[in-house]
């Protein structure tokens, strides 16, 4: 519509005098000859006051006709106001009904999660939704333009893929013609193939594990940015990813302080992330978990309770490098010093939030990866293609995943991953 004004534009300062805003009457009430509406449009939340001896009577008759969640179109001029609950409100002189809302099934009171979750497509009005949401967004947009200021291009891959990248036991299956097809659990090994055409590329999107666990870190889908680098080292690929988590949270602050008050999360601590991180290898992991009386061994991998002890240590995150290569995936670099360990990392995130990226020195040398393919029990010609890129100009290359819902719930400081999706998707719900 022609002539709107978004309410941020007005919080900000920047729209005063007269103005014309269309949203929705997120809460209202009356008190005597006014009434007081707080109007959202996507950009913030404004008051808006209809004063009985300042409109006419059909006017202020529809006003008392509003619901919550009902939709308007009102036009009035901007005040100053330091009782208004953001320090401004807007005095109606007109007011068009678009809609009376039904009764809201999402009042006041408090609601289970479920119930929460089954109106999922309700539950996002909400502020601590809609702040959570805007902080999804800032991150993917620091972490693509952080990318693409680096010389990255981004090359889209398949979600359809014919084998697996990671563990061949959560792959979700799916019909294909002429066959089985799977949900990509990981664009990696395209983006491998991509980096001898443009050197360094991302791809973004939407992965996929059909993992049994039911934990409140864990989604089914989940949207995961994945860069690969030619000629990048260990070293190279750990510098890298400290400088992108730099710089999407330095972002955040710059852009969400507000949704963040709302969350009431902790500035402070997020102000202290910074380049370098501290590092610890997986063998020191294991003897400082064990000193302080976890009962896990050599060649284990840590679960939810060692990694929040581990990151409670540090006020950064923590990278802890060089994991056994059984442990991990068939692609990963051994160790030169030491072929029983892999050059590969994780990245954990400070508070106990758990790893937010997985990354390593990609193998580059041809016969050492078809003898990673045999001991992985893989079958070799559902790979052909991937060793192809070591017989045609192999090269040292390196690469990460980050998993975007995991550094939200960690930026926000929330508890359960469900709330960093839109609409969240674990092996327990398709609805809505």
């Amino acid at each position: 519509m022609k002539g709107l004004t978004q309410i941020e534009s007005i919080l900000d300062g920047k729209s005063k005098g007269k103005v014309k805003i269309a949203g929705w009457v997120e809460n209202l009430r009356s008190s005597g000859g006014v009434q007081f509406l707080i109007i959202r449009d996507g950009s913030g939340n404004i008051q808006a006051t209809v004063h009985k001896d300042g409109v006419d009577e059909k006017t202020f008759e529809s006003g008392n006709k509003l619901t919550q969640e009902s939709s308007v179109i009102l036009e009035g001029e901007v005040k100053e106001d330091k009782r208004a609950p953001d320090g401004y409100e807007v005095k109606v002189k007109k007011l068009e009904v678009l809609q009376i809302a039904e009764e809201y099934p999402l009042g006041k009171k408090e609601h289970g999660v479920d119930f929460l979750l089954d109106n999922r497509h309700l539950w996002l009005r909400s502020r601590r939704q809609r702040a959570i949401l805007k902080i999804r967004s800032t991150v993917i947009k620091a972490a693509t333009d952080y990318l693409d200021n680096q010389g990255f291009y981004r090359v889209d891959s398949p979600i359809l893929t014919p084998t697996c990248c990671e563990d061949s036991t959560t792959l979700f299956e799916t019909k294909y013609p002429g066959g089985k097809a799977y949900l990509a659990q990981s664009g990696q090994l395209y983006s491998e193939a991509s980096i001898a055409s443009l050197g360094k590329v991302y791809c973004f999107g939407p992965t996929f594990r059909a993992e049994k666990s039911k934990t409140k870190k864990h989604l089914a889908e989940f949207w995961m940015l994945e860069p690969e680098m030619a000629f990048y080292d260990f070293e190279d690929n750990l510098k890298l990813q400290e400088g992108l988590i730099t710089s999407i949270v330095k972002e955040v602050l710059r852009k969400n302080r507000k949704d963040l008050e709302i969350l009431e999360r902790d500035i402070k601590k997020l102000e202290k992330i910074d380049a370098p991180f501290p590092r610890i290898s997986y063998d020191d992991a294991i003897k400082l978990l064990q000193k302080n009386g976890f009962e896990i061994q050599w060649g284990e991998d840590f679960g939810a309770p060692q990694e929040r002890f581990i990151s409670q240590q540090f006020e950064k995150p923590i990278i802890i490098h060089r994991f056994p290569a059984k442990m991990k995936a068939f692609y990963m670099q051994p160790d030169p010093e030491n072929p029983e360990l892999t050059l590969a990392a994780d990245v954990i995130a400070p508070e106990g939030y758990g790893e937010i990226i997985g990354g390593s020195q990609r193998i580059s040398d041809l016969k050492l990866l078809e003898k990673k393919i045999k001991e992985f029990k893989l079958k070799k010609q559902d790979y052909e293609w991937y060793l192809d890129l070591r017989r045609y100009g192999s090269i040292p290359h390196s690469g990460f995943g980050m998993g975007l819902e995991r550094i939200v719930m960690w930026l926000c400081g929330i508890e359960n991953i469900r709330e960093t999706a839109p609409f969240p998707r674990t092996m327990g719900r398709m609805k809505p």
